[in-house]
């Protein structure tokens, strides 16, 4: 019966191919819409997650995200050292400046500001330039991205100078950072010259990066840190989530990218489930004849769900090859919903189906 039902769904090479097209049609718009989605989700906490040395972010209460922060009083630091269990604790800087080159060219960027002595949150790969530099008189490290911004269509060089906040500033690295939700560049600095970088403020301390001591465990030394300081205490993946949440609450991205989605999943549930249709209709006298020579309905049921799963296997290959991404879940529950959607409606014809139509 498999075979009759194969011959069945290829006897029409055109139809076939057409119900396979819609569903990889359906397959690939999902599988796009959904891994941009998701990557541009992963950028607004891309700062946070570059920060791997460390494993506890103190920052204020009433933070919501990485890009909206309030400064510290100037002895957070000293107060979150004295916790016992933290092995080490380092001032972080994280804010916005405009960088000009000296041909007038000048963009917004994201300032990072490291520890001056142990340079936590720096990048860690460095494509031209040695981190070790960062402590030169001016130093800077300007992202890969970001050098192509102040210097379109020029090679990439060392030593070239910026003027921030009317001070020099040098570049002496080019490195690879994780792209951030803005474009924008991205200057890694010692932590003292990105106070004299950024606009004037009376609290400059915006974060404090703290790592556990070993057999402390991070859940229990956050909650200590929040009892001595009154500061909110996450783990990078927690301050990294309520960032992304922050930008799905505040933003049009999930309903954008949500339309798009649906958009894919009603067109290929249309192509698909037209043509599968279709092609069930027109085989309904070789379902009859099947009928007529003792056929039960559930074996009938297989055949039409085996066809159903021939159409959606191959949609969903060429679809997710088209696509060439990642995102697999959520499009394959999405094409088994299609094609689950399609076979019914054909069924249906074929279960209520009298043998005796066949010779009247």
């Amino acid at each position: 019966m498999n075979w009759i039902a194969w011959k069945m769904l290829t006897g029409d090479r055109a139809k076939y191919l057409g119900t396979i097209f819609g569903v990889a049609f359906g397959c690939l718009l999902i599988s796009q819409q959904s891994a941009v989605f998701v990557s541009i989700l992963r950028r607004t906490a891309s700062q946070i997650v570059d920060v791997a040395d460390a494993d506890l972010w103190v920052i204020d209460p009433q933070t919501l995200s990485i890009d909206d922060l309030w400064a510290l009083g100037d002895n957070t630091v000293l107060a979150v050292r004295g916790v016992e269990g933290v092995e080490w604790a380092v001032p972080f800087y994280k804010g916005m400046v405009t960088a000009r080159q000296p041909s007038g060219h000048f963009r917004q960027a994201i300032l990072l500001g490291l520890d001056d002595s142990s340079l936590v949150g720096a990048p860690r790969t460095m494509l031209m330039g040695k981190l070790a530099d960062l402590r030169r008189p001016d130093a800077v490290i300007l992202d890969k991205a970001g050098y192509r911004y102040l210097f379109p269509d020029e090679p990439m060089e060392l030593w070239r100078t910026l003027e921030i906040n009317d001070r020099r500033a040098v570049i002496v690295g080019i490195c690879e950072a994780s792209p951030p939700f803005q474009s924008l560049p991205i200057l890694y600095t010692r932590f003292s010259l990105a106070r004299d970088y950024a606009p004037k403020q009376r609290r400059e301390l915006p974060v404090v990066l703290a790592k556990a001591s070993p057999g402390v465990s991070t859940p229990e030394l956050a909650s200590r840190i929040e009892t001595r300081t009154g500061l909110a205490t996450l783990h990078r993946r927690e301050f990294a989530w309520k960032t992304i949440q922050f930008y799905l609450r505040s933003t049009g991205i999930p309903i954008n990218f949500g339309i798009t989605i649906a958009l894919g999943f009603i067109v290929g549930t249309a192509i698909a489930g037209q043509t599968f249709y279709l092609f069930t209709i027109e085989n309904l006298k070789q379902f009859g004849n099947l009928k007529a020579m003792g056929t039960t309905n559930s074996r009938l049921l297989g055949m039409v769900l085996l066809q159903a799963a021939i159409v959606g296997g191959l949609g969903f290959g060429f679809g997710i090859g088209a696509a060439a991404l990642e995102v697999f879940g959520l499009t394959a529950v999405s094409m088994a919903v299609i094609v689950f959607l399609a076979s019914i409606m054909s069924a249906w014809r074929v279960l209520v189906l009298e043998p005796a139509e066949v010779f009247r």
